[in-house]
């Protein structure tokens, strides 16, 4: 036996082989580690299961009567619907979100993380600003979906005549074509949060240089993302209107014109060893299921606390998907403010949900559900693991540019693509995912490591993922073994080498900005 923490960082005992896990002393559920037949008895337990159980999936280990709380990693995840027997799968039949209130205990738990005092550096490229990337894209920046072709197509002409053949520092060209920047008020949060989206992309350190694009007449105007405070500190920023240019021909000529000139300018940077505490790491988890909470996504969390132990920055985000795990995050909050920072977003969340004819609870996805997750109290648990056990330093819009050091969280929807467009906006020059159903997805101009919570998805998937955290439960590797081998290969990553998603080509289509408010 060996002892191991679950995703809120308590022991609990784990026995290999196993065929069923128990993650808290309070639990009246278990979690299925293989496929398991009626009949067999669940490891850690007297119990024997009634009917057939799937991986990841949740058994029920006293008497539950209808009404009462179902309790996971020591939480409550929801109410029985019915009277849940000895042995019998609980999930979507008999499992719902029920009525539970949370003790947000504002900064009742913040203790902070002992320093390393280890210098530990990685390979980047110092800006002007004195933020480091940890790539060399020029970006091609649209203002506007009406510009998004002409983009496409200076990209496609650079790659067609060598542009960058002469300057070999640069990692690429990366068109960000988006759809809106127009049909929309100039006064609403939408056009407030677009604004921060792409100002924030234009500031991202994996940038060394940025070639703005618009068409001329659309609400989000080049003229006022580029007026007043600059977007970018140096002068590797050039901007252009195809209606001021003069149409497609012309722009695409003068835009070839300006890359090759950005391309100059973005090439004389260089690695070169910067501290590890200028990495800033987005993290994030889709399509995931039973595992997570219990491998990927603790383990992650272990990285976190090394990477802010070090002075670099975590970026928690997806507030859809820490809804009823808020206050595990108000009690590290590091002051009052801070918590109550976050429950304002959630509260916004609440509403805006309703308004819309949502419900927070509608959250987890037939994905997550074949997986074993049943409630977003459930998924949300498991989710917040990925902030390891550091103070919450702040909480910030949308997009809006990450100023402090240490685990900070980013208000953004669950939606996968969308969260990690606003948390490069924000800053990140590496992103972290965790998945256990198989995300396939990459974020130019953020390299994107694919974490896999289960072996055998890892196994089906290896093409695409980058680590497999499964071997936590097939092998009985520690979590803190599998956190210190993410926060190895985030460094690597940062240095230069490609993870799974680059090397396949991904991040053409992954910026996706909230769009927030009425489309006219």
């Amino acid at each position: 036996m060996a002892q191991r923490k679950n995703c809120l960082g308590e022991d609990y005992v784990y026995k290999s082989p196993a065929n069923a896990i128990l993650l808290h002393a309070d639990d009246n559920v278990v979690i299925a580690l293989r496929d398991l037949q009626k009949g067999e008895r669940a490891s850690s337990t007297e119990v024997t299961v009634r009917e057939p159980i799937a991986p990841g999936h949740k058994i029920a280990r006293f008497t539950i009567p209808k009404g009462a709380f179902v309790i996971r990693y020591g939480q409550i995840i929801g109410q029985a619907k019915t009277d849940i027997e000895i042995g019998e799968h609980v999930h979507t039949q008999n499992l719902g979100m029920g009525e539970h209130t949370q003790d947000y205990g504002y900064a009742e738990n913040c203790v902070a993380l002992e320093p390393i005092a280890e210098q530990r550096t990685f390979q980047g490229y110092v800006r002007e600003d004195g933020k480091v990337g940890t790539r060399n894209y020029v970006g091609i920046l649209t203002s506007v979906n009406c510009s998004g072709s002409v983009a496409r197509f200076i990209s496609e002409a650079a790659k067609r005549t060598g542009l960058l053949d002469a300057f070999p520092n640069v990692d690429g060209i990366v068109p960000i074509v988006h759809g809106t920047g127009c049909g929309m008020s100039a006064k609403d949060e939408g056009y407030a949060t677009l604004f921060r989206t792409l100002s924030g992309y234009a500031q991202n350190p994996n940038f060394g240089a940025i070639l703005l694009i618009g068409l001329g007449c659309e609400v989000m105007q080049v003229a006022d993302l580029v007026g007043g405070r600059p977007i970018r500190s140096d002068s590797a920023l050039r901007y252009m209107t195809i209606q001021q240019t003069g149409g497609t021909r012309r722009t695409i000529e003068a835009g070839l014109s300006e890359l090759r000139e950005l391309a100059e300018l973005a090439n004389k940077a260089e690695r070169r060893p910067a501290p590890v505490s200028h990495i800033t790491v987005g993290m994030q988890c889709g399509g995931s299921d039973g595992y997570s909470g219990i491998t990927a996504n603790p383990a992650l969390g272990i990285a976190s606390d090394l990477l802010v132990r070090h002075g670099g920055t975590t970026i928690l985000s997806e507030t859809s998907e820490i809804y009823g795990a808020e206050h595990l995050l108000t009690r590290r909050a590091e002051s009052v403010e801070v918590g109550k920072k976050l429950i304002d977003r959630v509260r916004w969340w609440e509403e805006y949900t309703a308004r819309n004819g949502g419900e927070m609870d509608n959250n987890p996805s037939p994905g997550n559900k074949r997986g074993g997750l049943t409630t977003i109290l459930e998924k949300s648990l498991g989710a917040t693991a990925k902030g390891g056990s550091a103070p919450l330093t702040d909480v910030y819009q949308f997009g809006e540019l990450i100023d402090k050091k240490g685990f900070v969280f980013m208000d953004s929807p669950g939606f996968d693509p969308c969260s990690v467009t606003g948390q490069i906006a924000s800053g990140a020059n590496i992103v972290v995912f965790t998945t256990g159903r198989g995300s396939v997805s990459g974020y130019q101009p953020t390299p994107c490591i694919k974490l896999a919570t289960n072996s055998e998805m890892y196994g089906r998937m290896s093409e695409d993922m980058d680590i497999n955290c499964g071997d936590v439960i097939s092998d009985g590797v520690s979590l803190e073994d599998k956190g210190g081998e993410i926060f190895n290969t985030i460094v690597r990553i940062a240095s230069g080498e490609k993870t799974k998603s680059e090397t396949l080509g991904f991040g053409g289509v992954e910026f996706v900005p909230w769009q927030i408010g009425a489309v006219m």
